[in-house]
């Protein structure tokens, strides 16, 4: 059980049985009435946000989730299958429990698996992957004094904006937690 005055960014709690992670919070001390916590919670199940006002020194249940590192194998018509690193277990996961994770998924690409309750709920990415470019438009001469960006497709299909030198064949880091293309890699 957490109490309103240990929240803190990041916290996992459970209201009414639904693993939440808090985005946000604020106490509030008015000049009358009793003290509170206005909360942004988003929700692990389905990444929606809310907002809550929990009195001070009322208590929130601690979620049952945990991180177990994973191995991504392949994807097939179940779905994505991934494989627990520590004992080898197997598990899938949909398309629904990766949402845009998915785009950056590459064969052997280790990540964090949330479970809630013993359920794989969520996957954590790491923050950059380097990704090769299969598809882009060529560049011409003059292209860089705007200092524009043209799209790229990857080898998982992920659609990019880069910098007009990047070319089909380099190899790019992209940042997973907004789609953005980081830096050239050099091979």
């Amino acid at each position: 059980m957490y109490a309103t005055n240990q929240f803190r960014k990041g916290l996992k709690v459970e209201l009414e049985g639904i693993p939440y992670e808090i985005v946000d919070f604020q106490h509030v001390s008015p000049g009358k009435g009793r003290a509170f916590t206005r909360t942004k919670l988003k929700n692990l199940l389905n990444q929606n946000v809310i907002e809550r006002t929990i009195t001070s020194g009322d208590k929130v249940d601690r979620a049952n989730t945990e991180q177990k590192e994973m191995q991504y194998l392949y994807r097939d018509a179940e779905g994505y299958h991934f494989m627990n690193q520590a004992n080898y277990e197997q598990v899938v996961l949909s398309e629904e429990h990766l949402g845009s994770n998915k785009d950056f998924l590459q064969e052997n690409l280790e990540i964090q698996v949330m479970y809630f309750n013993e359920r794989p709920i969520a996957v954590e990415l790491p923050t950059f992957v380097a990704l090769k470019v299969v598809e882009t438009e060529p560049s011409f001469r003059g292209d860089t004094v705007t200092g524009g960006s043209k799209p790229a497709k990857l080898e998982t299909g992920a659609v990019v904006q880069v910098p007009f030198h990047i070319k089909e064949g380099d190899v790019i880091k992209v940042d997973t937690r907004d789609s953005s293309y980081s830096e050239k890699v050099n091979k």
